[in-house]
């Protein structure tokens, strides 16, 4: 099997980024799967009017922990691409704050990648979220879950109060002609 020539880049940054900065389904051919999420900024949080966001993070670390995670999530769901890239600095509303991605055979093992990877960067990883209200105040928040109704089956965890979701989901894209 012949190695692949893949992108590198930083999972935490301070500038835009997009999905065309990952690396294409076209260098995994095995994959039938796509899994996808974008977080982005909304313009409300817990009934206050939100301006702005500010991530900070201790990069040196954070950088190593995503990197770290995806390792063990393409292994644990033996997909061929598990990426995620966490902007830090100040977001204003509609920016992308995170995009996760995960290349797999089939699409129940590409959204389980996905899904996990962003599970575990938002709990695990040194990024810290300051909201900025329209009244002019400020709050660091804590980090979010996208779901709360995984079984005991998951080897990740997080708050199963009501806890508010502080990015939108935006995609999971599955292309699966095998499937």
């Amino acid at each position: 099997m012949q190695l692949k020539s893949l992108k590198q880049f930083a999972r935490i940054q301070q500038t835009a980024f997009s999905l065309e900065d990952f690396d294409g389904i076209q260098h995994f051919p095995e994959c039938g799967g796509i899994g996808i999420f974008v977080g982005t900024v909304r313009n409300h949080h817990q009934g206050k009017a939100v301006r702005a966001l500010k991530y900070t993070a201790y990069a040196p670390v954070a950088e190593k922990m995503i990197r770290e995670i995806e390792q063990q999530i393409q292994t644990k769901y033996q997909v061929s691409y598990v990426r995620v890239v966490h902007r830090i600095g100040e977001l204003g509303i509609g920016e992308t704050a995170i995009i996760a991605m995960a290349y797999a055979a089939h699409r129940r093992e590409a959204f389980a990648a996905c899904e996990e990877a962003v599970e575990r960067v938002k709990h695990e990883v040194p990024v810290w979220k300051e909201e900025f209200y329209m009244d002019g105040s400020s709050q660091y928040v804590e980090g979010c879950c996208i779901r709360k109704d995984h079984g005991p089956e998951t080897d990740y965890s997080y708050p199963t109060e009501d806890v508010h979701c502080h990015h939108h989901h935006v995609a999971h894209a599955c292309q699966s002609p095998s499937n």
